[in-house]
């Protein structure tokens, strides 16, 4: 039996009003799996205040952080809408983001995925991704992933 996921609010970002839900988006799901209980949470108080930063954040279309809570392995992560893939890149490469992601390198288990989809609009777009999360459907794979309903041509 799967745990309930938690989600954060939908945080729009500075490429929201940009997009009203008519352009290509690139989306953006990652997840991590920790070792151990408190790094879990210290992971997830450190996306918190990366949230912090998202309406001041190029390109972002808006966010959501989620987490899968357990007393063995918990995991979280955030889902991103983002205007292109090039802005999704230059957050990922941002020094807060890098100092993030090396501090918790070696404390659990990294994946993400990334594809472009016909579909911006959160309210439609968190239903297919809230079923990869939750195990119903397949973690994508490939660095294009076509899902059905949501991913462009």
């Amino acid at each position: 039996m799967s745990r309930p996921i938690w989600s954060s609010p939908w945080q729009p970002g500075p490429a929201a009003e940009s997009s009203g839900g008519a352009d290509p988006v690139t989306v953006n799901i990652t997840e991590f799996t920790a070792h151990r209980p408190l790094d879990a949470a210290k992971v997830l108080v450190a996306g918190v205040m990366l949230r912090r930063t998202w309406p001041r954040t190029a390109g972002a279309v808006g966010m959501w952080l989620w987490m899968e809570a357990g007393p063995l392995r918990p995991r979280s992560g955030s889902v991103s809408l983002w205007r292109d893939r090039a802005r999704l890149q230059d957050f990922v490469g941002r020094p807060d983001h890098l100092r993030i992601v090396r501090a918790f390198r070696d404390k659990g288990d990294l994946r993400s995925a990334t594809w472009t989809s016909s579909e911006s609009r959160p309210d439609v777009l968190w239903g297919p991704v809230h079923r990869i999360l939750s195990g119903l459907d397949p973690w994508p794979l490939g660095p294009e992933v076509p899902e059905e309903g949501v991913a462009g041509p």
